[in-house]
């Protein structure tokens, strides 16, 4: 059983800073240690209650939310501290835990409690908790409406909150609806949210801090220059137009 911490009376954010062993790093040449943007003297810092990361397929964005995961002490399955007990089937090794001995993380002060939510796994680590006699109960609910439960009942709390692309089962007015809760923890500052997505919306909440992870860095940005915003943003201006353009590039990607 994980041991609890102590609430605190510090703001979030708790985990403030996260850097690269450039020592360690040297040593290393595989995946995912052969990540462009990780190089020496590699560093992130968190000023913000609620941090958006966001980036394109294959830069390495969830591998970053992984190894912030394992660093904070949670399973590579998702779930709480000591909720590891999920379907092997679905929680696959993860290239971020690997990093986790090249990483150091700048804590003010570390905040154990929270929960680590992956949506391929979170049904699994759901059923777990009905195994072992938790009053949670996520299974009796549609798929969206059981990630929308989970993040009423936990968020309102003190803690650090990793999410990997929560928006996954969500109808866009439920993405409003988290928009919101979103919103009241970056005010309260009770707790922590790392959180990366593709959702344009989710990436709104006003006073978050948004990276954007290239392959060459990770940098501040705001949400309406990543490309998310844009597509959608040239979507809804032309759809018309915008279709028959994606689809005439994909036409001539066939020559």
């Amino acid at each position: 059983m994980a041991r609890r911490s102590k609430p605190t009376r510090l703001p979030a954010p708790f985990l403030q800073r996260l850097s690269v062993l450039d020592d360690v790093l040297a040593k290393q040449s595989a995946y995912p240690f052969d990540l462009p943007w990780l190089r020496p003297a590699f560093e992130l810092t968190f000023d913000t209650p609620v941090t958006v990361i966001v980036g394109e397929n294959g830069t390495g964005k969830s591998t970053l939310i992984e190894a912030i995961a394992a660093l904070a002490g949670y399973s590579e399955g998702g779930g709480a501290k000591g909720f590891g007990a999920v379907d092997s089937q679905e929680a696959r090794e993860s290239g971020g835990r690997a990093l986790v001995p090249a990483l150091r993380a700048g804590w003010l002060p570390k905040v154990t409690a929270g929960w680590f939510f992956r949506a391929e796994t979170f049904f699994s680590v759901a059923r777990w908790m009905d195994s072992v006699g938790s009053d949670a109960d996520y299974l009796s609910w549609s798929h969206g409406e059981g990630f929308m439960r989970l993040f009423q009942e936990r968020m309102n709390r003190q803690g650090l909150f990793i999410l990997d692309e929560p928006e996954s089962a969500l109808f866009p007015r439920r993405q409003l609806e988290f928009l919101r809760m979103l919103d009241r923890v970056q005010r309260d500052a009770t707790a922590q949210i790392i959180m990366a997505t593709h959702s344009p919306i989710l990436m709104a909440v006003p006073g978050a801090r948004v990276l954007q992870v290239r392959r060459h860095g990770i940098d501040p940005v705001d949400y309406r220059e990543t490309r998310h915003f844009r597509l959608y943003q040239d979507f809804t201006v032309d759809p018309e137009g915008f279709v028959a353009e994606a689809l005439r590039d994909e036409d001539q990607s066939q020559f």
